[in-house]
C-alpha cells in the first residue's frame, strides 16, 4: 500500500506530465486547426494511436493481448477497442518525392564528385551529354533508375529547391532539403522529425538504456538582434555538423556489407526556434533551474 508521501509524489509527477503534454500538443493542435482537422477527427486519431501503442508496447509476457486489457490500459470503451483492433489497417506511405529528394540532396552535398574544393555543392550541368557523370541527370540516376531527371527538376524548380543558371547548370538553393513551397514535402519531414525527436526523449524519460543523444541550448532575456546573431551562428555550426554526419553516413551506406544486418536507420536533426517568452514557459524554466540536477 502506498503511503501519503508516495501518492503525493506520484500525483506531482503526473501533474508535471500533464503540463508537458499540454505544451507539446499546442503546436500540433495549431496545425490541426489550420488544416480543418477538428476535435472529433483528432479524437478518433488519438483513440487509434492509444490502441496501437497498447497493443504493440504494453503486452504481458506469454499472454495474448485482449480487448479488455487494452481497455483497462487506455481508458477506452471496450467496444471502441474491439472496433479499432478489427478495422482494416491503413498505413500512410512515405512521400516518394520527399524520400527521393532527401537522398538526392544527401548525395549532392556529401559525395566528392558533386562538391567543390570548399565542400559546397557544385552547379551541375543539366544534361549528361554536357556534364557526363557529373551532371544532374547522372545524380538522379545514381539514386533511382526508375525516375527520370526531368520530372525531378521540374518539381524542384517549382518548389524552389534549385534554380538554373545562365550556363544551363542546376544550382542547389539550400544546403538541406527544405522546400520553400510544397506542403506535402514539408509534411513528410514534419512527421519524420517530430516523431523521432519525441521518440528519443520518451526513450530517455522512461529510463531505457543506453540513453539516446538529445541535447539543447536554451536562454531567455535576449533582444531580437541577439537572436539573429545566435541564429546565424547556429546555422553555420549546425550545417557543418550535418554535412559531416551526412558525408560519413553516405560512405557507410554505400560500402559492401551483409545486407541481412543492414536493418537500422537513424536521424540526426537540427532546429533553431525563437519566440517571445510566454509566462507559462518562463515559470516552467525557472522551476527547472531550481530543481535538483540528476546529471
Amino acid at each position: 500500500m502506498l503511503n501519503k508521501s508516495e501518492v503525493s509524489s506520484d500525483n506531482s509527477i503526473q501533474q508535471r506530465v500533464y503540463a508537458a503534454l499540454h505544451r507539446v500538443l499546442k503546436p500540433l493542435v495549431r496545425l490541426a486547426l489550420s488544416q480543418d482537422v477538428n476535435y472529433q477527427m483528432l479524437l478518433e486519431i488519438l483513440k487509434s494511436v492509444f490502441v496501437q501503442v497498447a497493443e504493440e508496447d504494453f503486452k504481458l509476457a506469454d499472454r495474448e493481448q485482449t480487448d479488455s486489457r487494452i481497455s483497462l490500459l487506455t481508458g477506452l470503451h471496450r467496444k471502441d477497442v474491439h472496433r479499432l483492433r478489427n478495422e482494416p489497417k491503413t498505413t500512410v506511405s512515405q512521400s516518394n518525392a520527399s524520400t527521393l529528394g532527401s537522398q538526392l540532396v544527401g548525395l549532392w552535398v556529401g559525395h566528392a564528385d558533386f562538391v567543390d574544393v570548399s565542400g559546397k555543392p557544385r552547379p551541375l550541368p543539366r544534361l549528361a551529354s554536357k556534364g557526363g557523370d557529373i551532371s544532374f541527370e547522372r545524380l538522379v540516376a545514381r539514386v533511382s533508375k526508375d525516375i527520370r531527371a526531368r520530372p525531378v527538376l521540374d518539381e524542384w524548380l517549382r518548389i524552389g529547391v534549385v534554380n538554373i543558371d545562365e550556363n544551363d547548370c542546376v544550382c542547389l538553393n539550400t544546403e538541406a532539403f527544405i522546400p520553400t513551397t510544397g506542403f506535402e514535402g514539408k509534411l513528410y519531414f514534419f512527421q519524420q522529425n517530430i516523431h523521432d525527436h519525441i521518440a528519443a526523449t520518451t526513450h530517455n524519460l522512461t529510463n531505457q538504456t543506453p540513453p539516446m543523444l538529445e541535447r539543447c541550448v536554451y536562454y531567455d532575456e535576449l533582444t531580437p538582434a541577439e537572436i539573429q546573431e545566435l541564429k546565424a551562428l547556429a546555422e553555420d555550426h549546425g550545417m557543418a555538423a550535418l554535412k559531416a554526419i551526412n558525408k560519413h553516413a553516405l560512405a557507410l551506406q554505400t560500402k559492401p556489407k551483409d545486407l541481412t544486418l543492414a536493418n537500422q536507420r537513424f536521424t540526426f536533426a537540427l532546429y533553431f526556434y525563437h519566440a517571445k517568452e510566454d509566462e507559462q514557459n518562463k515559470i516552467m524554466y525557472e522551476n527547472h533551474k531550481k530543481s535538483p540536477k540528476n546529471d
